[in-house]
């Protein structure tokens, strides 16, 4: 029993960061192989209709002139309190390459109490929504949502910039009447800031964009992120309120109503690292929290019987991070200890010391962090520990109802 929990611990955490990867990246592969002319969109629901699959195969013509599609499109930003970023925010904005009269801009600074507001009045294309009472930015988004009168929406935050090309990139996967939302790429910048803190979120949202990409190519992509999404506005979801990640519910939502959405690297909104572990602690523990809850809402996507593919993305690349990694992880630790002890040798004895190294690498990279040492091979232990710590303080944050659906938001720098 202990060897079985041993490997069955070992195994779930190299499928959950490894293995689903390679495994997604394989059948890719061999799609490509037996299609490779076609995209098939293999849907688990049709729309608005029966739980049957539907199958579209999607064949470019080598003599149709290329459609220019330009629908007009409206792009929303939540900011609360961001004086200090929202200047640079509305130039970005304002500046993106799509033709005039198309792109319409509305930015929400609900319960505000800097000069937020006051900025965007003097921008006069801009549409200002603002109230004094703060209900968090699920409030604030609902509201504006009865302001948009475009068929598409895009959605970012404050702090982030978006590459010029951003909305044509996200807009032209709207072509596939079966795509109803679109996900864009987020870059962390650690220029500047070249901590464990950095370094290890740029690392992690590298890997996650490669995730995503190949979860878009498959079938969908499991979760976007609020830095730059976008959703059809016919298919917008209203969210309860008190849902911690709005996006990442959003997306899944439209997921389970028969539909998909696609992945756009070429549309990105960078962000700069947070400032300090402390200010990555708040975001982490948040966005932990908000991952227990999200699992309640969308329980129906355990069924994988009635969404097979979809169902199987999400358990892969989702829940076994979120439930039974940071679990297995000590698992795996104990057990081993336990074999070791009880006269198990080779394997086990080297794969004990190397968890011991590794954790005492990402306890020193801790260490280091705090004290402003820049050591680059302690990173990537550290994140990966800080992470798992992270799920398991998100967990009770999440059963002891502490976590609001408003938050200090964590410090960040904005480059223009």
């Amino acid at each position: 029993m202990v060897k079985f929990l041993f490997f069955f611990s070992l195994f779930i955490i190299f499928y959950s960061y490894i293995g689903y990867g390679l495994l997604i990246y394989l059948i890719i592969k061999l799609k490509r192989l037996f299609k490779p002319n076609a995209q098939r969109l293999t849907l688990n629901a049709s729309p608005g209709s029966s739980d049957n699959e539907k199958t579209v195969n999607c064949q470019p013509s080598a003599v149709d002139p290329p459609i220019i599609f330009e629908p007009d499109v409206t792009l929303v930003v939540a900011a609360y309190n961001e004086a200090d970023c929202i200047e640079i925010k509305l130039r970005n904005s304002l500046d993106l390459d799509y033709p005039a009269g198309k792109l319409r801009w509305i930015f929400i600074t609900d319960g505000s109490t800097d000069a937020t507001a006051d900025i965007i009045r003097g921008y006069s294309s801009v549409l200002l929504l603002h109230q004094t009472e703060r209900k968090g930015k699920v409030a604030a988004i609902n509201r504006a949502m009865k302001y948009v009168e475009t068929p598409y929406v895009i959605f970012s935050d404050a702090n982030t910039l978006i590459n010029k090309t951003a909305v044509r990139e996200i807009l032209k996967h709207y072509a596939d009447p079966l795509v109803a939302a679109v996900a864009g790429e987020k870059k962390i910048i650690s220029e500047g800031r070249d901590n464990a803190v950095g370094s290890g979120e740029s690392i992690y949202w590298k890997y996650e964009s490669l995730l995503k990409k190949l979860d878009s190519e498959l079938y969908s992509v499991v979760g976007a992120a609020g830095e730059l999404f976008s959703v059809k506005t016919s298919h917008f979801h209203q969210i309860a309120e008190d849902i911690i990640i709005e996006d990442f519910v959003q997306s899944l939502k439209i997921c389970l109503d028969g539909y998909l959405v696609r992945y756009e690297p070429k549309a990105y909104a960078t962000e700069s690292a947070s400032v300090s572990i402390r200010e990555e602690q708040k975001r982490k523990v948040r966005i932990a929290a908000g991952a227990f809850q999200a699992m309640i809402i969308l329980k129906k996507l355990f069924n994988v019987y009635k969404y097979p593919l979809l169902s199987f993305q999400f358990i892969s690349h989702r829940i076994l991070r979120w439930t039974l990694c940071p679990v297995c992880l000590l698992i795996c630790f104990f057990t081993n200890v336990s074999l070791v002890v009880n006269g198990q040798r080779s394997f086990y004895e080297i794969f004990l010391l190397a968890q011991i190294v590794f954790y005492s690498i990402a306890v020193a990279g801790w260490l280091f962090a705090r004290r402003n040492l820049k050591i680059k091979a302690f990173y990537i232990p550290y994140y990966f520990f800080f992470m798992n710590l992270s799920m398991f303080l998100g967990f009770f944050r999440f059963i002891g109802r502490k976590q609001p659906v408003t938050w200090d938001k964590s410090s960040r720098d904005i480059h223009p």
